[in-house]
């Protein structure tokens, strides 16, 4: 059965992203750092899963990037680009990216029927409600957060829709020069 992996960037306060637009500029600065591990973490996955309100965005973003083998994200923009993105939505019609199929029914039963395929493990990268939601679920198998050392004050949470006490079990940690703690948790 294929799993899916949480990879975010979190800060010690436990936030995703602050300010209206999701801005995440205190996430980008010790990329050469992490970049093997995200690189190996993208290299098990074939399928990407996004909620609509990130994909506007998320996905052209992307493909805008590998254009320019210039960037230095364009290594990442090579997987993100070619693997299948299952964009979650209850108001598109139709997809309107390349690799990019709808999802549009219950979304416990959508992510399970996508888990019993064959094939690699499957992504989710954010936004931070559609991952609460995953989270509330039970449906994240694989906890990948990149602990970066600044505090925000305010932002969008990931574990803020929880109904009970969510045990993981934590299987690796990853401290780099820069401060940022890569956490590898497992539900438990």
């Amino acid at each position: 059965m294929r799993k899916l992996k949480l990879q975010m960037q979190i800060s010690v306060d436990g936030f995703v992203s602050t300010g209206p637009n999701d801005e995440q500029l205190w996430v980008t600065w010790a990329w050469e750092e992490i970049r093997p591990h995200v690189i190996a973490l993208a290299e098990s996955c074939d399928t990407i899963l996004i909620g609509r309100k990130l994909a506007v965005d998320y996905i052209p973003y992307w493909e805008t990037v590998f254009t320019n083998p210039d960037d230095p994200m364009h290594e990442i923009s090579r997987f993100v680009t070619s693997m299948t993105k299952v964009l979650f939505t209850k108001t598109l019609d139709k997809a309107e990216w390349p690799n990019t199929i709808l999802a549009k029914g219950d979304l416990a039963q959508e992510v399970k029927k996508l888990k019993s395929q064959s094939g690699k493990d499957m992504m989710v990268y954010g936004g931070s409600s559609f991952v609460s939601n995953l989270v509330r679920e039970g449906l994240i198998d694989e906890y990948h957060l990149f602990v970066n050392p600044v505090a925000l004050g305010k932002g969008e949470p990931i574990f803020d829709k929880l109904k009970d006490v969510h045990q993981l079990q934590l299987k690796n940690t990853i401290v780099y020069p820069c401060g940022i703690v890569m956490t590898h948790y497992e539900p438990k």
